[in-house]
């Protein structure tokens, strides 16, 4: 053989190899082309990923379909609420959908009809059902799922391998001031009088997700004393002069080997220093501990990036299941404060650490 066919009959191998190495994964990069706050994707049965979110949908929400976690079809507004037979008027945020016997069900925060003292956030959480992971989802009941008698949002659902189901909430900032080091700091350099918080419950759900089981346990909260390790970040927002609330809300659960990872967001949504940290316990209820590696998900841009405002996450799998994503959303210095999609890799290390690499915006990918 001449040196030519032979050069030729390497580089066409190389190409071979490059084709079959494209056809067995798939690169991307974020953010993707998705305009969506809190974005939740469902692994369904029928082999694809349902991607639901805040934002787009007149008086509810809408969903996108793919086959490889990349590629992504829009399939219109899969519920709307606001109508003489719905309990939830505007405010629709935060959508998560749960297949349960070949039903499809939709858990979402929205502001409550009733509200007879006219609060300015009277948000709670709902349930709507389809036979169809692009709806027409309907709810359960023309009352949301249970009233704790202050405002909650993002709603997150465990099923047990006990055979119980769990919900965990975000009870709004609204009202709720709250006394810690952070809040006489910010009193006395003349910042705010007051510093309002939202806390993270758990509850036990009836297993139709007609109501619920006994009464919510406080989860996570953010931290009371300076010296605690997690001040700094969970704080930013206060600190930065930007805002006179302290979140923790977005909380996604789940379990892995004999440990339950809640991941959970803090500071201001709309803000740049949105972020997400995580905590651990042995049981669904708790107690739970933060994690030293907190943050594990924040803006880039004081390390030469562009991404802000990174959270309300929730996580997804690989086809085959080896491999974790976290799915969230950012802001970009080049689209400005729209919420886009991100989608990054995460996994467990072998001490147990839970760790995100991401934010990114160079070339990834999904196997």
């Amino acid at each position: 053989m001449s040196a030519p066919s032979a050069l030729r009959n390497f580089m066409f191998l190389i190409l071979l190899l490059s084709v079959s190495c494209k056809e067995r994964s798939t690169v991307y990069t974020n953010p993707f082309d998705i305009a969506f706050g809190d974005p939740y994707v469902l692994k369904a049965s029928d082999g694809k990923y349902y991607m639901y979110g805040t934002g787009g949908a007149e008086d509810g929400f809408r969903v996108a379909s793919s086959t490889d976690l990349i590629n992504w079809q829009e399939e219109g507004q899969v519920y709307r609420g606001n109508h003489s037979g719905s309990w939830a008027i505007d405010h629709f945020w935060a959508p998560e959908v749960y297949e349960v016997e070949g039903k499809y069900y939709m858990f979402f925060s929205a502001q409550w009809r009733e509200n007879p003292t006219n609060e300015l956030e009277n948000f709670r959480i709902g349930v709507a059902v389809s036979d169809s992971p692009t709806g027409p989802f309907e709810e359960l009941s023309d009352e949301p799922v249970f009233d704790p008698g202050y405002p909650i949002i993002d709603a997150n659902v465990l099923f047990a391998d006990d055979g119980r189901v769990y919900m965990y909430y975000s009870r709004a900032c609204y009202k709720h001031p709250v006394e810690s080091e952070i809040a006489d700091w910010a009193k006395t350099e003349g910042l705010y009088d007051e510093i309002e918080e939202s806390w993270v419950y758990g509850i036990e759900l009836k297993p139709d997700f007609s109501g619920v089981v006994g009464d919510p346990v406080m989860l996570l909260r953010p931290p009371v004393s300076m010296d605690d390790p997690q001040t700094e970040w969970e704080s930013r927002s206060v600190t930065s002069g930007e805002v006179n609330r302290r979140w923790t809300e977005g909380s996604f659960i789940f379990k892995h080997q004999d440990t339950y990872y809640m991941m959970y967001s803090a500071n201001f949504f709309a803000g740049k220093n949105y972020a997400v940290g995580y905590a651990t316990s042995d049981s669904p209820l708790g107690p739970f501990k933060k994690a030293d590696n907190n943050p594990v998900l924040q803006k880039n841009t004081e390390s030469g990036g562009q991404v802000t405002g990174t959270g309300h996450n929730s996580i997804t799998y690989s086809k085959d299941g080896t491999e974790m994503y976290c799915v969230y959303h950012g802001r970009t210095l080049a689209r400005g404060n729209e919420r886009v999609v991100f989608i990054d890799k995460m996994e467990i290390m072998e001490d147990g650490r839970l760790v995100v690499h991401g934010p990114t915006t160079t070339e990834q990918i999904i196997h």
